[in-house]
């Protein structure tokens, strides 16, 4: 897969963005090309890791769910693209980052209502990774424009 999207693929992404449900003759009659080829370009992009298509959730209008920013700091900086994989895997993460300012690691993570399963997070999962020499929470009250991937801690618990 080439490192950079084309202008076919930016094209084909911004379609799905919009609406994730086009079938793939409605993106190719916008873009020019035929619904083979928009099969063919999202297949490659999926293949490559550059495109997922799924359902996306507000958790300000899908009651049940608590979002949460955890910025955390490390005792050492030697491994730190090890400790971000090691977070961005745990179920409750929706994404992780390293970032400049006061953290070395921002993670948002996506629990129930119940305020144990942020609890849970800290204590056992965040525990679990180690090297974490201090952490701090902040929950989010109200967002614009938030919509989520599900981590798979909540898609487990909507499925039981």
């Amino acid at each position: 897969m080439k490192s950079t999207l084309d202008i076919q693929d930016k094209k084909l992404v911004a379609a799905l963005t919009h609406d994730g449900q086009l079938s793939p003759g409605k993106i190719g009659q916008g873009m020019g090309v035929t619904a083979p080829t928009v099969r063919s370009r999202m297949k490659n992009l999926i293949t490559a890791g550059a495109l997922k298509v799924a359902g996306l959730i507000n958790p300000m209008e899908a009651k049940g769910l608590t979002v949460a920013m955890v910025g955390i700091t490390l005792h050492s900086h030697e491994q730190l693209g090890e400790k971000l994989e090691q977070i961005g895997s745990l179920p409750r993460v929706n994404w992780c980052a390293v970032v400049t300012g006061r953290y070395d690691i921002i993670v948002e993570i996506i629990c129930t209502d119940e305020m144990s399963d942020l609890y849970d997070f800290l204590d056992q999962d965040l525990s679990k990774v180690g090297g974490v020499n201090s952490s701090e929470s902040f929950v989010v009250m109200k967002s614009k424009r938030k919509w989520l991937l599900l981590p798979d801690a909540v898609v487990d618990r909507f499925n039981k």
